[in-house]
């Protein structure tokens, strides 16, 4: 969008510390439900609205589905497509967070959180495991879980690098989200290679809403939204 010259403004969460510089103005933390996000839209004469939330930003992603048909204002998804089982993959579905906690009932295992930070605290929920953790930033406060090793780190990861890391730790079971794409792949390829289970959680329900995969799409849509049917 800079290199094109068009007016955009890049919205943040704010769950990262210290995220990448851009070369648009960029804003940092929520609306304040949909009505704030439709007053922003309003106020700063906001035409397009993309959406290129993690796939498991459910709430967003609602709130601008809804916030775009109060506004009139046409709205685009930019999101990965979901991860697909292949050969050699072990995996065991689960629909949410709270039945991949119950999903770890028994014997005590050496299990890898690739979740980020927000979910973690659920899991104490299972004490007697061993979990390793992986964060982009320090946490200010210590993980709640009474058995675990963090690792701090920022991808993209490597298959190389994360098998040597489940190797390393001795893990013997990946939780995670079905996050899709290519950054976070690396865990999916390594416990493929070494044969481990997988706990998959699958994608929250999102309203319907135009969806494409690629950036080049998105850069279409602004030029010409017709072309999507949006």
């Amino acid at each position: 969008m800079a290199e094109r010259g068009l007016s955009a403004t890049l919205s943040y969460a704010g769950r990262t510390a210290n995220p990448r510089a851009q070369p648009v103005p960029i804003r940092i933390g929520g609306f304040g439900g949909v009505s704030g996000l439709e007053r922003h839209i309003r106020e700063e004469s906001v035409t397009r609205l993309i959406d290129a939330t993690h796939p498991f930003a459910a709430t967003m992603s609602a709130h601008a589905v809804a916030a775009a048909e109060a506004t009139g204002v046409p709205l685009i998804a930019l999101t990965r497509p979901a991860w697909q089982p292949l050969p050699g993959d072990r995996w065991h579905t689960v629909p949410d967070i709270a039945a991949a906690v119950a999903a770890l009932s028994g014997p005590a295992r050496r299990v890898m959180l690739a979740l980020g930070r927000m979910h973690v605290e659920a899991f104490a929920a299972q004490p007697q495991h061993r979990y390793l953790l992986r964060f982009v930033d320090s946490p200010d406060v210590p993980p709640a879980l009474p058995d675990h090793r963090l690792v701090v780190d920022r991808g993209p990861f490597t298959a190389q690098g994360d098998t040597h890391l489940l190797q390393e730790h001795g893990i013997d079971l990946i939780v995670c989200k079905n996050a899709g794409g290519t950054g976070a792949e690396a865990k999916i390829v390594a416990a493929r290679r070494l044969g481990l289970p997988v706990l998959m959680i699958d994608r929250p329900f999102i309203p319907a809403r135009a969806t494409v995969h690629a950036v080049g799409d998105v850069m279409d849509w602004l030029a010409h939204p017709a072309h999507l049917g949006v």
